[in-house]
């Protein structure tokens, strides 16, 4: 069965909602979580979860909140936080990767941390035996993907174009998907442009798909009450799981 990969951004618009919608979304048949670090700058993402990033930090967003709902998720869910490299950096990896392990979260998706920069952290994530996910895209080599995808954990995440999240752009990713096929045996999972109208496409030839800002346009729908954005979002990740595996 393909897997379903849904993001969510923390404490949006409060660390209750994110608990009750993380719940709803393992019921609809998310697999994993990716629990988003709201980030100033958050450069690999489009207007949507920009947008959404940038609502938490104005609302007060903290560590403290992304450490308090993965308090109440980790052990029921499979986690892993998203975020940049600076909030990481600050804080500490070796401190953020204790409370991983405290509250049962199984890694890291830091999508601005190079792989030869990733590399000098990689003794930690052994230590507490945490994923720190592997990125390959349309622009890799075939040495290159050997190099990122040999001893990748959990999951690759393969972006279907060069550009930002959200976008709806195209690309043939056939040569990519059989040289991750010829060095890893890792489930190979693709993101960026997945939709309830996109991801049974999208999913054909890859183990599962990565589901952002389809989920978070609607947490930052003002129009929408709280119950009626769970709603929502529930229908469309339970609607996204079944086409994949169509």
């Amino acid at each position: 069965m393909k897997k379903l990969v849904g993001y969510i951004t923390a404490s949006l618009p409060s660390n209750s909602f994110t608990i009750d919608l993380a719940f709803s979304l393992k019921e609809a048949g998310v697999d994993i979580l990716e629990l988003g670090i709201p980030f100033s700058d958050p450069v690999a993402d489009g207007p949507v979860i920009e947008k959404a990033n940038l609502i938490a930090l104005n609302n007060g967003f903290k560590l403290k909140d992304l450490f308090e709902i993965s308090s109440k998720i980790g052990n029921d869910i499979d986690t892993l936080w998203m975020g940049y490299m600076n909030p990481f950096y600050h804080y500490g990896m070796e401190k953020f990767l204790q409370k991983a392990a405290e509250y049962n979260i199984q890694g890291t998706i830091i999508p601005d941390l190079p792989f030869e920069m990733a590399q000098n952290y990689e003794d930690l994530f052994i230590k507490y035996n945490k994923a720190n996910i592997s990125f390959v895209a349309p622009t890799d080599s075939e040495e290159r993907i050997k190099e990122l995808v040999t001893n990748a954990k959990k999951f690759i995440y393969m972006v279907a174009y060069a550009g930002i999240t959200g976008s709806g752009q195209k690309e043939d990713l056939s040569l990519i998907i059989k040289n991750v096929r010829k060095y890893s045996q890792t489930p190979l999972y693709i993101g960026f442009g997945v939709d309830e109208k996109t991801c049974k496409e999208k999913a054909k030839d890859v183990d599962g798909v990565i589901v952002g800002s389809a989920f978070v346009k609607h947490i930052i729908d003002d129009s929408l009450s709280n119950d009626e954005k769970i709603k929502r979002i529930f229908s469309i990740a339970k609607e996204i799981k079944e086409k994949i595996n169509e």
